[in-house]
């Protein structure tokens, strides 16, 4: 039901202990875990919908997301009581470029789930399977296996990744001898990490405070070996062996850690296949399901309702509350808002605003995206996989792990007989963004000659099918990853979404925020869970 523009519901109370705006992952997390604490929340989105850049989108309303939105004018305002200073929003994309090759996607764009930020898994032992079964969203939730993993080898075939013993037996693409290396390695691992290890199965303090490519040459593992454990497992995002382009070198003891988490995350659920699960409907269910906990907490949910501006006080300068397009004025001591909003530098220096954009930003990096959409699959065995092109795979010069995530209709984010592929890598500018991606399309799909063409579209489709997926439609775009610095607490910016393939690092950022303005509340207390939903806590849709 569409409200005419100007009607916007008076809200009631008008005092909060917490106001969030947007209803991105993290924020929809604080709500959640603050009305959990019996704090009084007020959650605001302008969006029709819940989710903002964590969301998931038919196809029609993909598009028009990513682009910037045209913004009123802005003053800061003084009245009797505050200064009114404007909320504004930035884009967070930017260089989208869409071809469109068959009218067929766009003709069913409502069948379609289109996740904001991906590609996004989640493994089965990872802190964000944790927080789902202990906080019970998993009621509102299912899940499938994504079936199988593949790495780009040498000649440019895919294969398998034997990220387990009966993996590494099957796989063909290993020599005896790198079988037997894989196998001896994954042992001196468990033998580290198992409870009753002497001193001699323990990995030395020296190596492990080493970088983790060092450590895996020496231990002998091939140039293969090292590639599949460092891009499809540890999931290390630049290149291990280029010390001068490699801007986050993974030890030794992280990348002996994310090989525990990826083994433990195998066989945790006993109708989940490998390590990696998907939730069906797309990602967008994540944040849906922790704002169903805080509404049945309290909180109340607010959409199509935009903020336009931030109240301070007038004497202090202090954060008051926020103004709504309606006009109406709520209050609140804490504020959360989402990425994408600024607030103009004309805050009193006293103010106390946390990761906002008038503080310093610390750094920018870029991540490139794509979707590419097709009638066939990578596999012909596989409806739902992982691909990883390892830098320099594709070229030269490639600096950059290239990921690839295909989904298909039984995770009912496409029609049926269609496939849903993201692609994400990170990126130092566009040009080298798209490079990246275009680089990896050109090794999984057969793209028509013609650029936007529909009507040529349908006999460029059938050539080379058999060979490569043909492409129906495909949008590359490039996110900003900034970092924001800040030294206050009434007002606090959630971090976007990140370049990563898992949830961890931004729940971690996110509970981090929650701790800063609650110290003395826990994140999520334990409450007992009744038996129905202890009993959707172990299983997942297969």
């Amino acid at each position: 039901m569409e409200e005419a523009e100007e009607s916007y519901p008076p809200i009631d109370p008008s005092n909060f202990d917490l106001i969030v705006i947007g209803t991105g992952l993290p924020e929809s997390i604080i709500a959640s875990a603050a009305s959990a604490a019996g704090k009084t929340v007020l959650h605001l989105d302008s969006n029709p919908f819940y989710g903002s850049h964590s969301a998931s989108l038919p196809l029609n309303d993909f598009i028009p997301f990513l682009q910037p939105q045209s913004q009123p004018q802005s003053r800061t305002l003084t009245s009797d009581d505050y200064v009114s200073i404007p909320v504004l929003t930035r884009p967070l994309y930017s260089a989208v470029e869409t071809n469109s090759y068959s009218s067929e996607p766009t003709e069913n764009s409502r069948k379609f789930n289109l996740d904001l930020a991906g590609p996004r898994v989640l493994l089965c032992s990872d802190s964000m399977i944790d927080l789902i079964l202990k906080t019970g969203i998993n009621q509102y939730m299912e899940f499938k296996s994504v079936d199988a993993s593949f790495i780009s080898s040498a000649d440019g075939k895919l294969e398998n990744v034997p990220d387990s013993r009966s993996a590494i037996f099957k796989n063909r693409g290993l020599s005896l001898t790198e079988k037997n290396q894989l196998m001896k390695f994954f042992k001196l691992v468990q033998r580290h990490l198992g409870d009753e290890e002497t001193e001699e199965d323990r990995i030395s303090d020296q190596d492990l405070e080493s970088p983790f490519v060092e450590f895996l040459t020496k231990i002998g593992l091939s140039q293969k070996l090292k590639s599949i454990i460092l891009y499809t497992i540890v999931l290390a995002d630049y290149d291990q062996e280029n010390s001068e382009a490699c801007k986050d070198v993974i030890s030794t003891k992280i990348g002996i850690s994310r090989l525990a988490l990826y083994h433990s995350s195998i066989g945790r659920f006993p109708n989940a296949n490998g390590a990696i699960i998907y939730p069906i409907y797309g990602q967008g269910e994540l944040p849906q399901a922790f704002c169903r906990r805080a509404a049945v907490k309290g909180c109340i949910y607010v959409l199509r309702m935009p903020v336009v501006a931030i109240l301070n006080d007038k004497d202090s300068g202090s954060y008051k509350g926020i103004k709504l397009v309606s006009g109406q004025e709520l209050f609140s001591p804490k504020l959360i808002i989402a990425p994408s909003f600024t607030i103009p530098s004309t805050l009193n220096p006293d103010a106390q605003v946390a990761n906002c954009d008038d503080v310093s930003l610390s750094e920018t990096k870029k991540v490139a995206r794509g979707i590419c959409i097709t009638k066939h699959s990578l596999n012909p065995q596989v409806a739902n996989c992982l691909v990883f092109f390892p830098p320099r795979s594709l070229y030269l010069e490639q600096s950059t792990s290239v990921r690839a995530l295909q989904l298909s209709s039984n995770v009912a984010v496409c029609p049926s007989g269609m496939f849903v592929t993201y692609l994400s890598a990170m990126c130092d500018d566009d040009v080298q963004g798209k490079k990246l991606l275009n680089a990896a399309i050109n090794a999984l799909f057969s793209v028509p000659i013609s650029g936007n063409s529909e009507n040529n579209g349908a006999s460029n489709l059938s050539e080379h099918a058999e060979e490569k997926p043909c492409l129906l439609w495909s949008t590359l775009y490039i996110q900003e990853l900034t970092t924001f610095q800040g030294g206050f607490d009434s007002i606090s910016k959630t971090p976007m979404p990140d370049e990563h393939l898992h949830y961890t690092h931004l729940l971690d950022a996110t509970e981090k925020i929650f701790k800063e303005i609650y110290p003395n509340e826990e994140f999520f207390p334990t409450v007992s869970v009744s038996n129905d939903d202890e009993g959707g806590g172990s299983e997942l849709d297969s």
